[in-house]
């Protein structure tokens, strides 16, 4: 199964944890501007949590996957990804980034 992280710059960041491996990392860019980063993440562990961390606040959650929407391959949280960033004639684009542990 497959996970979609998010985070958005000076509100919050996804961290990934044990249970999770991180596979493709993209930023969301909205007429040339950043706007957030996502991670596809495969969920290695059931039981597996992600960590939100405020920014401002840095307040820190640790929300379990089970809550989150899950893929069945690579491809389909991909696709996902795709339609949720996608608004009509606007100018938006999924910029391929580095792989990281944290998203």
């Amino acid at each position: 199964m497959f996970v979609i992280l998010t985070s958005k710059p000076g509100q919050f960041r996804t961290e990934v944890t044990d249970g999770l491996k991180p596979l493709d990392a993209y930023d969301y860019l909205f007429y040339g501007q950043k706007k957030a980063h996502f991670v596809i993440a495969e969920l290695v562990r059931e039981d597996a949590r992600i960590r939100v961390v405020e920014e401002v606040s840095e307040i820190v959650n640790n929300v379990p996957c089970k809550f989150l929407e899950k893929f069945d391959s690579r491809e389909r949280a991909f696709a996902e990804l795709e339609h949720l960033t996608t608004f009509g004639h606007m100018e938006t684009s999924l910029r391929k980034t580095a792989t990281a542990a944290a998203a």
